[in-house]
């Protein structure tokens, strides 16, 4: 489909950014808002991000708002950073929660993922067809995610439920951008040292509506190299399920927690340990150990892959995380030595978040 000639190199960046875009007409994509997918918060991610039914923090608007009732705290504030491939890419992630009174929560929360300073050469030639650099401008992909996020525990003791709407506004410079709606809902059931939680993820879908706007020097180039002009459409992401049990277990002055969540995909056949069409199931397991609510240990087991093999044999891999935490005070840091993809093909990143309480309201919670 795509085509370097005449032009040469001019249109090549625009045309890799557009590639994936160019194909939505109201159809579904199978990695359509990944951003959204990567995880919040070190403490989580250090688990694999198996974490929708122990999370009871500010991340809780994000893994599972149905959990924002655990805080207790007046005001809690979560703050993550983020650099992925050398630095290119830039994450972003903040959050606020406020307790409403004694049954319900709301939180706030912001991600941004972006790729900033990227060479625009649609003008690298000139009407002359020399090539003239100063005529090289830069523009940022970027990602954006909105989550406003309602939790309230319900008449059962141990229950309680939770949703948030989303509003995702995607930019690639001042050629494209769509703006998405969708919903997530939660519920999380307390039974003593046990925790059962389910998260619909974009359950009615989440439609982002792209709209593109090219002024006639880069439709020239476009045209130019062969390659077809982008059209305004809409682009569908399909529901996510997960469900996730956590148990706990207070040792004295040490307690260890594991949780183990399947992600369930709705959009068709995805390499994961169980593959399906249109349904495939993704397990993570995480398990975390403390000593007096001060020190956090974490680990977890998660993007288990079947690999091919060049003789013909599968095998099976998985992605280990690690991660620390450390209570001072109101003060929590937290570290994951984690991945965003497969152990045995990218490199691990180095994740920090901080969290912030105000206002506790008793000093041992």
């Amino acid at each position: 489909m795509w085509k370097i000639n005449g032009l040469g190199k001019a249109g090549v960046f625009l045309a890799i950014i557009f590639a994936p875009t160019l194909l939505i007409k109201a159809q579904t994509a199978k990695y359509s808002n990944e951003f959204l997918n990567i995880g919040v918060g070190a403490r989580a991610l250090g688990m694999s991000g198996a974490n929708i039914a122990t999370v009871n923090d500010a991340t809780a608007g994000y893994w599972n708002p149905a959990n924002l009732v655990d805080i207790k705290a007046d005001l809690e504030l979560a703050a993550m950073h983020a650099e992925y491939f050398a630095g290119i890419a830039q994450y972003d992630y903040g959050a606020i929660a406020k307790p409403i009174d004694s049954v319900s929560t709301i939180a706030l929360s912001v991600i941004r993922f972006g790729v900033d300073g990227i060479p625009n050469t649609t003008q690298l030639i000139d009407g002359d067809g020399n090539l003239n650099y100063d005529r090289i401008t830069t523009f940022s992909a970027v990602d954006y995610g909105f989550l406003l996020s309602y939790s309230r525990k319900l008449g059962t003791p141990g229950l309680s439920l939770g949703g948030s709407v989303k509003v995702v506004n995607r930019r690639i410079g001042s050629f494209a951008k769509s703006w998405g709606f969708g919903i997530d809902l939660g519920i999380t059931y307390r039974k003593g040292d046990w925790r059962f939680s389910a998260l619909g993820r974009d359950i009615t879908s989440t439609y982002n509506a792209w709209t593109y706007t090219l002024d006639e020097e880069t439709e020239q180039v476009f045209v130019a190299t062969g390659n077809e002009l982008p059209e305004n459409g809409l682009e569908i992401t399909l529901p996510k399920i997960i469900l996730g049990a956590a148990y706990k277990k207070d040792l004295n002055r040490f307690a260890i927690q594991g949780e183990i969540n399947a992600i369930l995909s709705t959009d068709g056949q995805r390499n994961t340990l169980i593959s399906g069409d249109p349904i495939s199931i993704d397990p993570v397991i995480g398990l975390e150990a403390s000593y007096i609510n001060l020190i956090f240990l974490r680990a977890g087991i998660g993007n288990i892959q079947r690999i091919k093999t060049f003789n013909g044999s599968e095998n099976v891999t998985i992605q280990p995380n690690l991660g620390i935490g450390l209570r001072l005070g109101n003060f929590y840091l937290d570290y994951a030595y984690t991945d965003i993809g497969d152990n045995s093909e990218g490199l691990y990143s180095n994740i920090f978040s901080l969290r912030f309480t105000i206002f506790k309201r008793s000093e041992g919670s």
